[in-house]
């Protein structure tokens, strides 16, 4: 019985010599060295940055006036929430809370 060609399963064909691509192993393409990858990242990252759409000062003034505001505002909300909370518990029992207060305060 006849061995089959390369093509099909594998098997040499009776006469026939191995393909030279079968019998070496292929060579792993190197990397450039590590100066060169980085060099080429940091191109990469400014190109990048070039194509940004940044907002112009006004905008940027505007939206931080926002960010300070709401941060304001839930400061407010917990210290009241806080304040109360600490109220609520001095009416349920004064001594321990203000036992409480004070190792809270030798604390800091």
């Amino acid at each position: 019985m006849e061995n089959k060609s390369m093509d099909n399963g594998g098997f040499i064909a009776k006469g026939e010599k191995p393909r030279e691509d079968a019998k070496k192993p292929k060579k792993k393409d190197k990397k450039p060295n590590i100066f060169k990858r980085m060099g080429a990242k940091i191109k990469d990252v400014f190109s990048e940055l070039k194509k940004v759409s940044w907002p112009s000062f006004g905008k940027v003034v505007k939206q931080t006036g926002v960010v300070i505001a709401v941060v304001l505002a839930f400061l407010v909300v917990i210290t009241a929430f806080d304040f109360g909370l600490g109220q609520l518990l001095g009416l349920v029992s004064p001594k321990e809370t203000s036992e409480i207060i004070s190792a809270a305060s030798r604390l800091l």
